[in-house]
């Protein structure tokens, strides 16, 4: 709706503009691997069900990998991807696709990342056990923190978005955050990199997207 009102146009036109941009983070995000230490999460996004199973298997949301690379013990890049599960079979593949071979992954033991190592790195599982104990485990601090702030910046921003665009809305998050410290040059060079990427048609803005 702010978009609306900025460039003077029907909403249905701000949406194909704000998809197409959001597109253009998508592709450009996923071109670049993680690489060295990285801190590695299961998560999901959705409403809140008022009774049936909660958490990792719950029906109704949508599951997503959280990564953070660290340097020098400080957060420098993040990747924010949908999956169809936290299967090992996926994982692999996600970690084929977004990281180098020899990274260091740090995880919460959850059994399927153990598959990291197939796609060429290490894994190091701590078994932390869920609730606080979890959520303030120092191996975990930034990768925790990045998906307390999505979540915050998602619910604050939109009211709701389909579940099948959610890849987009990460990845518009995660370009954010890894251009944090230039933003001088974040609109310029995104809209360099609009023009050098192929057209998507408004058919293809309303399918919905890859997981990864």
């Amino acid at each position: 709706m702010s978009l609306m009102r900025q460039i003077g146009a029907s909403y249905n036109a701000a949406w194909r503009v704000k998809h197409k941009l959001m597109q253009v983070m998508l592709e450009r995000g996923s071109a670049r691997k993680l690489t060295g230490s990285i801190e590695i999460d299961d998560s999901y996004l959705g409403a809140k069900r008022v009774s049936g199973k909660r958490g990792r298997g719950a029906k109704g949301k949508t599951p997503f990998i959280a990564a953070v690379e660290k340097r020098d013990g400080n957060p420098v890049r993040i990747k924010l991807s949908m999956v169809r599960g936290f299967r090992s079979k996926e994982i692999e593949r996600w970690s084929r696709h977004h990281l180098e071979p020899g990274t260091q992954v740090a995880s919460d033991g959850l059994a399927c990342f153990n598959a990291v190592k197939k796609a060429g790195c290490l894994h190091e599982p701590h078994i932390v056990g869920g609730g606080k104990q979890a959520v303030e485990h120092p191996a975990f601090k930034w990768v925790n923190t990045v998906l307390g702030n999505i979540k915050n910046s998602l619910k604050g921003t939109y009211r709701s978005f389909g579940k099948k665009h959610t890849a987009r809305y990460l990845a518009e998050f995660q370009y954010r955050f890894n251009r944090r410290f230039e933003l001088e040059n974040m609109v310029p060079r995104l809209a360099y990199a609009s023009v050098r990427t192929p057209p998507m048609p408004a058919r293809l803005l309303s399918l919905a997207e890859k997981e990864w």
